[in-house]
């Protein structure tokens, strides 16, 4: 079993940054998908980005693209995401996520299509707030 505790949410005003952290008790290097989903009020939770094990690419929606950015560090056992120019349209709950994936197209496509089902572990999330 994972577990996966997520830090860095908060409060901020529009443009600012923010660095969500997550870090795995053990087995990271097991959950080969790794990967931040976010749920905002009204709206389907919605995949935000992903990176795989030893894979120079990274996934980010087209929604944050340009703006966040998505890494791990498999010696701390952690993956960061770095949002910056945040928006309001930003404002939702954030989730890790951890899986088994055979390939990094595995990885990409259900964090793309919102899988989040699909993921074999997840966190308690963190909120992040982005006031105008």
């Amino acid at each position: 079993q994972v577990d996966l505790v997520e830090s860095g949410g908060g409060s901020v005003q529009a443009g600012e940054s923010l660095r969500l952290t997550c870090t795995a008790s053990k087995y990271t290097r097991s959950s080969s998908c790794l990967g931040w989903f976010r749920q905002v009020p009204g709206k389907e939770r919605e995949g935000v980005a992903a990176i795989y094990n030893g894979h120079e690419n990274t996934y980010v929606s087209d929604s944050v693209k340009g703006r966040f950015t998505i890494s791990r560090d498999n010696a701390k056992n952690t993956v960061t995401l770095q949002m910056n120019s945040l928006a309001p349209e930003d404002t939702g709950e954030y989730y890790c996520v951890a899986g088994v994936a055979p390939n990094p197209y595995w990885c990409w496509k259900n964090t793309a299509g919102g899988d989040w089902a699909s993921f074999s572990y997840w966190g308690q999330g963190t909120q992040v707030t982005v006031s105008s």
